[in-house]
């Protein structure tokens, strides 16, 4: 294996938009991986909601909405969590663009609060907000080498917070560990692509 930093072109038509969303370069080991370990997670997961929901009548919004919330966000922490991903997303001049799509994601917390099921009010969406921008503020500026350091601990803190003083429905304790994990750990932290070296090749840095 080796560090490669240098990005493909992404490839042109439909496929290209699709490089640029998850990363170019990405082999069929990382899709196939991905694909199977979102499913398994998945259905964990909806093991856990359909346990956790007991006899409550959702209606047809709130499982839908839980259901698109819960694909995007296992996605992103296991799309976010690859070497194409990383290489794409912390190329440089990348660094305003992180911040907007972290932002983008406050719209999350706003969706949770408005589902009956969900158990949140306003002052869960309030602190979770702050916590989440003032978290990705301090990761992104902080120095390279406490980077992921920063994020594990901000992370625990925002999960904790949120069983302790944040609480919500039983079927709903999820979302912030995987909220938070696609964010401040998987996609803000920044770590080197490595790739497969060729038999005459060495393990060196591209960057």
């Amino acid at each position: 294996m080796r560090v490669d930093w240098r990005i493909p072109q992404p490839r042109p038509g439909l496929a290209g938009a699709v490089d640029r969303f998850f990363g170019p370069g990405r082999s069929r080991r990382e899709n196939l991986t991905e694909t199977a370990a979102h499913l398994l997670v998945l259905a964990l997961l909806a093991a856990y909601v359909i346990r956790q929901a007991g006899g409550e009548n959702w209606s047809v919004v709130e499982v839908v909405v839980t259901a698109v919330i819960a694909v995007d966000l296992v996605g992103g922490v296991l799309t976010n969590a690859t070497n194409p991903a990383k290489r794409w997303y912390h190329r440089p001049g990348r660094r305003n663009p992180r911040l907007g799509f972290v932002a983008a994601h406050l719209a999350y917390p706003v969706v949770v609060a408005l589902l009956p099921a969900a158990g949140a009010d306003l002052a869960w969406l309030v602190a979770n907000a702050a916590l989440l921008v003032a978290a990705a503020v301090v990761i992104e500026f902080a120095a390279v080498e406490v980077k992921r350091l920063l994020a594990v601990a901000l992370y625990l803190a925002a999960v904790l917070i949120n069983l302790t003083w944040l609480p919500v429905a039983a079927a709903y304790a999820w979302f912030p560990l995987f909220f938070y994990l696609k964010l401040l750990v998987c996609f803000l932290v920044p770590e080197a692509p490595l790739v497969r070296a060729n038999l005459t090749g060495s393990a060196r840095e591209q960057r």
